[in-house]
């Protein structure tokens, strides 16, 4: 499952995204191929982008599938070893 994240994902937009990604992942339960955040088109983002990465991180694992995200700005994977989390966003093998 490949979800397409915006370009702008900032603390103005996180909740709504944080609860469409889920909802994304619920849609799909029965279905166990790796859920995959696309990033790439991202330009502007903050913490919060993080956080809704993390939120759907819990989901998919929840579910019992594997995420990933490509495509991560190098900024925001700067920003997520920063906060000591960039393990828990990986890039797709």
């Amino acid at each position: 499952m490949l979800l397409k994240l915006p370009t702008v994902l900032t603390h103005d937009q996180a909740s709504d995204w944080s609860r469409s990604l889920t909802l994304a992942v619920q849609a799909t339960a029965a279905d166990k191929e790796p859920v995959i955040a696309d990033a790439s088109s991202m330009t502007q983002f903050d913490s919060s982008a993080l956080a809704v990465l993390l939120e759907c991180r819990r989901e998919a694992l929840a579910m019992g599938r594997t995420f990933w995200v490509q495509g991560l700005p190098p900024r925001l994977r700067q920003l997520a070893g920063l906060y000591g989390i960039a393990s828990l966003i990986p890039s797709p093998a």
